[in-house]
């Protein structure tokens, strides 16, 4: 094991060249990021419970989780570069996922608002065909403005980012919601940081440009 010194990436060795990249994940907006790569790639749905151990951090939900993912779809694709990915809120250390409906999304938006959440996001790489293992995250700190109980049911009802952790979009209607961003990599906030990816890709041998 050694240190991939650009980003502070756990890496294995034996990089990979030429092979097919797999997006172990079902998420829409991770899809759309990893797309502006203009990288051939392919998409599988990772089997991964995605239940919190206890007294886990979100931080450590998120790298653990997208480890299993990444770990999940490259055993069945042993030969393929696949990219893992997981995105958990941290409200003050409580994990804040995908709400799944109004009134869960609700609740954590009357938490949030007037406080600053890091979104936690963590990516790994993986090829089990040359050992390639690489992880790293990004923390995206947002200030959530001391919204009304009226902003926040008019936005749920416009937008319905049911299954966006944190219950808001930044890239979409959800930024109204917002006082500040701060990251240095700004994508990480939608669902993939492609900076770090970008990063971790080129270490398992897979050319971008």
């Amino acid at each position: 094991m050694r240190k991939y010194d650009a980003m502070n990436i756990s890496v294995t060795t034996s990089p990979a060249h030429h092979r097919q990249v797999i997006l172990g994940s079902t998420s829409v907006y991770r899809r759309e990021l990893l797309s502006r790569l203009r990288i051939p790639f392919e998409v599988q749905a990772p089997d991964v419970d995605e239940t919190a151990l206890g007294g886990e951090s979100p931080l450590q939900l998120a790298q653990r989780l997208a480890l299993a993912k990444a770990q999940a779809v490259a055993h069945k694709f042993p030969d393929a570069v696949v990219i893992g990915s997981d995105q958990v809120a941290d409200l003050d250390g409580l994990a804040l996922g995908k709400p799944g409906n109004f009134e869960r999304a609700t609740l954590q938006l009357r938490q949030m608002r007037g406080k600053t959440v890091v979104f936690q996001t963590a990516v790994a790489v993986v090829c089990h065909a040359t050992g390639f293992v690489a992880q790293d995250y990004a923390n995206v700190k947002v200030g959530f403005r001391d919204v009304s109980d009226d902003e926040i049911t008019a936005y749920l009802l416009a937008e319905t980012p049911y299954d966006c952790a944190g219950s808001a979009k930044s890239e979409g209607l959800g930024i109204t919601l917002l006082e500040a961003i701060h990251s240095d990599d700004p994508t990480a906030l939608v669902g993939l940081p492609l900076i770090r990816t970008c990063n971790m890709l080129r270490a398992a041998g897979v050319t971008l440009l």
